[in-house]
C-alpha cells in the first residue's frame, strides 16, 4: 500500500466568512485578495508497483525568492515496467522550467507556462528514448501558482476539478483509443493500425489498440517499441479559480476505471484532503476490487481567511472545515460531471489545447535567440547556428507559404522526432505487445 502523507501550509481556519457575493463583488472590481493555502492527501494500492506521484509544494520560479512560489502535483502511471515512470518523475519538472526564460514576470510566466509544457514532455521523451528502454508512462502534471491551475497530460489518468458550486469539470482529456474518435483518426492517418487483439478463429478481445506494440492510448511518454505516433505532446488547460477555491482530484486509471469524475467527488466531499484521498481509493475498492494500481491525490485550494466562503444553507451552524472543501452538494446539483466550467468555481478559462501537431504548439512568440545570437531548439534548448535550425513552421522543402526564417527554431534530432509524430517518415520502432 502507499503511504500516505499530507502537505499543509497552515492558515486559520476559525476566522469569519464572507458571502460568496461579495468574494465575487470583490474580484469584479479588481480588489486585492491574498494566495490561497494548499492542502493535500495522498493514498493508494498496488498491484502492479507501477504508479508513481510527485507533491512538490516548494517550488520557485526564481530560486531564493518565495515569493515567486508555486505547486506541483503529478501522478505518472507506467506500463511494461517502471523505468519510464521514474525517469519522467525524476526530469520533467526541470525539462519544463529550462523552456521559460528565467526573466519573466509571474503573468508572463504563466503565459509561457502552457508552450513549456509540451517542450518539456517532449524532451522528457526523447531523452528517455535514447536509454533504449521499452517501459512508458502516463503523465498527468498539475502546476499551481495562486489561483491559476494549470494542467498537461497524456494518457489515461486525470485531473478533476471540484468547485464551491459543485460542479465537477475534467481538466484533462483522456487518450484512449476505445474512448476518443479523434485521437483514432489522428493515429491512423499518421500510418498506425488500430484493431482488438485477435485471439484464436479470427474472434476480436479487448479494448482498442494501435499496432505495432498493442498500446491502448494513443499518447504517452516513452513506448518506443510502439509507432511514432503514439505521441508525448500533451493536452494543456489553464484555468484561474475564484477566490472560493477549490479541489483537484488527480488519479491513475485505477480509480477512473471504477469510479466517473463525478462520483470520485461526491465520494470524499466534506472530508479534509488526506481522508479525502484514502476515502476516494476505498470506492474505488468497493466497485470494482483491486484490479490495477490505484493511486489518488487531492488538492484542496482554500482560501485565506479573509475570504473564505460562508456556506449557502446558514440553517445548520457553519462547520469552516468542511465548507471550504465543499460539504454536502444540494439536491439540485448537476448529476454528470462537465466541461463547462462553474461560474461560481473558475474566473475564466486562459487556456485549452489539445493539438497532437507540435507547429501548433509552440507558438510564433518562442524566445529563439539566444544571448549570444544563435538560434535555439524550443523543444531541446540547444543552441545551434543559424544553418543548423530549421524552423518549426517549414515544410519538407522551403516555401514562400511555409516562413521558413520564422521562429520558433528546432533543431535537427527534434525536427526527425516531429516528422515522426506526424508519420513523415516511417517509425523504426519493432512491434512488441505492450499491456
Amino acid at each position: 500500500m502507499s503511504k500516505s502523507s499530507e502537505v499543509i501550509t497552515t492558515t486559520d481556519m476559525r476566522s469569519p466568512l464572507v458571502p460568496l457575493a461579495t468574494l465575487i463583488g470583490r474580484e469584479l472590481r479588481g480588489d486585492k485578495v491574498g494566495k490561497p493555502s494548499i492542502r493535500c492527501g495522498q493514498a493508494g494500492l498496488a498491484k502492479k508497483g507501477e504508479d508513481y506521484f510527485l507533491i512538490k509544494p516548494d517550488c520557485q520560479r526564481i530560486p531564493g525568492n518565495p515569493s515567486t512560489s508555486f505547486s506541483v502535483y503529478a501522478i505518472f502511471d507506467g506500463h511494461n515496467g517502471i523505468s519510464a515512470a521514474i525517469f519522467v518523475k525524476e526530469n520533467l519538472l526541470n525539462h519544463v522550467m529550462s523552456a521559460i526564460p528565467q526573466e519573466l514576470g509571474r503573468e508572463e510566466w504563466l503565459k509561457a507556462l502552457p508552450r513549456a509544457l509540451v517542450a518539456g514532455f517532449v524532451k522528457s521523451d526523447m531523452e528517455f528514448q535514447r536509454k533504449g528502454e521499452t517501459s512508458g508512462t502516463t503523465v498527468t502534471f498539475v502546476v499551481i501558482d495562486g489561483w491559476t491551475v494549470t494542467a498537461a497530460c497524456v494518457g489515461d489518468s486525470r485531473c478533476v476539478l471540484d468547485t464551491q458550486g459543485g460542479v465537477v469539470s475534467d481538466l484533462t482529456v483522456d487518450h484512449r483509443l476505445e474512448e476518443n474518435v479523434e485521437e483514432r483518426e489522428r493515429v491512423t492517418a499518421s500510418g498506425g493500425e488500430v484493431g482488438r487483439l485477435n485471439v484464436f478463429g479470427g474472434t476480436e478481445v479487448g479494448p482498442l489498440r494501435c499496432w505495432p506494440g498493442g498500446l491502448c492510448l494513443s499518447r504517452s511518454i516513452g513506448d518506443m517499441d510502439v509507432g511514432e505516433y503514439i505521441v508525448p505532446i500533451p493536452h494543456v488547460k489553464q484555468v484561474k479559480l475564484s477566490k472560493a477555491g477549490g479541489r483537484l482530484i488527480i488519479a491513475s486509471d485505477g480509480i477512473w476505471d471504477a469510479l466517473s469524475s463525478e462520483m470520485a467527488a461526491q465520494s470524499c466531499r466534506g472530508l479534509p484532503a488526506e481522508l479525502a484521498a484514502k476515502m476516494v481509493v476505498k470506492e474505488a475498492l468497493r466497485s470494482r476490487g483491486l484490479k490495477d494500481d490505484t493511486t489518488c491525490l487531492v488538492v484542496d485550494i482554500i482560501p485565506p481567511p479573509e475570504n473564505s466562503v460562508a456556506p449557502p444553507e446558514p440553517k445548520k451552524k457553519p462547520n469552516v472545515l468542511s465548507s471550504i472543501i465543499f460539504g454536502k452538494k444540494s439536491q439540485n446539483s448537476i448529476n454528470k460531471p462537465t466541461n463547462k466550467l462553474s461560474a461560481v468555481g473558475v474566473v475564466e478559462e486562459l487556456f485549452e489545447e489539445g493539438s497532437a501537431m507540435l507547429s501548433e504548439r509552440l507558438g510564433k512568440d518562442f524566445p529563439w535567440k539566444s544571448n549570444s545570437g544563435l538560434l535555439r531548439c524550443a523543444v531541446c534548448q540547444v543552441d545551434q547556428t543559424p544553418s543548423e535550425g530549421i524552423t518549426v513552421n517549414s515544410g519538407p522543402f522551403f516555401s514562400a507559404a511555409s516562413s521558413p526564417w520564422e521562429g520558433p527554431f528546432l533543431c535537427t534530432n527534434c525536427r526527425k522526432k516531429k516528422d515522426a509524430m506526424e508519420g513523415k517518415r516511417p517509425s523504426q520502432s519493432t512491434a512488441v505487445m505492450t499491456t
